[in-house]
């Protein structure tokens, strides 16, 4: 239960304010929110299940406490990206496909690289269990992207977005100095 709940939470978090975050809030504007949620379903489900292989192929090569390091590390490191922020950019590109698939695709190659499928990548190393981290890292996704998108439609931009991005820099920069001392210092 414990890493589908941080999976949940952390990615859940890294999704706030993000640029998949962005996307799936303008496609909202332009197709129904149900089509949008399950393009984003389909494209985080098949996203996250090659990062959590990754992850818990990783520790087959490199040592557990190196991987815990990492990770770690890679959380105070998501925080400087969420400070950087996002820019959405080529993925909004529209494809010539009906809208679920527009949003799909998108999504999918919105999310190559980005910090939610890095920190699934470091949630399936640091637990070493495939479906309850792919479980937490795609509800995660899926509850962020539909308070944003809700929160989108619905409030506008009366809700600041700097707000968001600093406690989310906050709990990650937590995280990730906990797992540092907790595997460098204790």
């Amino acid at each position: 239960m414990t890493a589908f709940l941080s999976s949940l939470f952390l990615v859940f978090l890294a999704e706030m304010g993000d640029k998949t975050q962005l996307i799936a809030m303008a496609f909202a504007t332009k197709f129904r929110v149900a089509t949008v949620l399950w393009g984003v379903f389909v494209a985080t489900t098949a996203n996250h299940f090659f990062a959590v292989e990754i992850g818990r192929w990783l520790t087959n090569i490199i040592p557990w406490h190196y991987i815990q390091i990492a990770a770690s590390a890679s959380f105070i490191l998501f925080a400087l990206w969420t400070i950087r922020g996002d820019k959405p950019g080529e993925e909004y590109k529209r494809f010539n496909f009906s809208p679920f698939w527009t949003v799909a695709i998108t999504f999918f190659i919105g999310e190559m690289g980005d910090k939610t499928q890095l920190t699934t990548v470091a949630l399936a190393a640091k637990y070493q269990t495939f479906l309850p981290v792919w479980f937490g890292t795609v509800t995660g996704m899926m509850i962020a992207d539909a308070v944003g998108i809700g929160v989108g439609i619905m409030l506008g931009k009366k809700i600041p977005e700097r707000v968001v991005k600093w406690v989310a820099v906050t709990i990650f920069i937590l995280f990730g100095l906990y797992g540092l001392y907790v595997n460098l210092i204790h």
